[in-house]
């Protein structure tokens, strides 16, 4: 693992432990060249996904990403991090256990929508309304109807 700080190679592990849902190893590394202590994470991965944009382009999937877009729906909502940590993680299990190589990108926002009704519905709304393009009032009126 190369050091954040110094670029090196030469690092060493120095604590591994599993997380609380045990889906993610949390390691605390140190920098043999600069004495740079960090933390990496190693989780696995079933397969390598593309993701089919709506234009047709196929890209690598993100789970960064993914986590960005559940985090700024669920910003400011009481909802815990561990919750988070673990409803994106069930979405990327979920996305990878379909059998499918490529993934559209409606799939993965649908995938989504379901994981953030069960967490928050404000963040459901909130993603919806960017990820549906909402146009109007109505439109999130129309939402709020079918999410009662």
């Amino acid at each position: 693992m190369r050091c954040p700080n110094c670029a090196s190679l030469d690092t060493q592990v120095k604590d591994s432990r599993p997380t609380e849902d045990s889906s993610v190893i949390r390691r605390r590394r140190v920098c043999l060249s600069c004495n740079f202590r960090f933390t990496t994470f190693e989780r696995v991965q079933l397969r390598e996904l593309l993701v089919i944009k709506r234009n047709g382009r196929r890209v690598p999937f993100d789970r960064d990403k993914l986590v960005r877009s559940v985090q700024i729906a669920l910003r400011k909502r009481p909802v815990e991090p561990e919750r988070i940590d673990q409803a994106v993680s069930k979405i990327v299990r979920e996305l990878e256990s379909q059998g499918e190589s490529e993934i559209s990108s409606e799939a993965i926002g649908e995938t989504v929508m379901d994981a953030l009704r069960g967490l928050d519905d404000v963040a459901y709304v909130r993603f919806a309304s960017v990820y549906r393009n909402f146009e109007d009032v109505d439109a999130f009126v129309k939402e709020l109807h079918r999410l009662k």
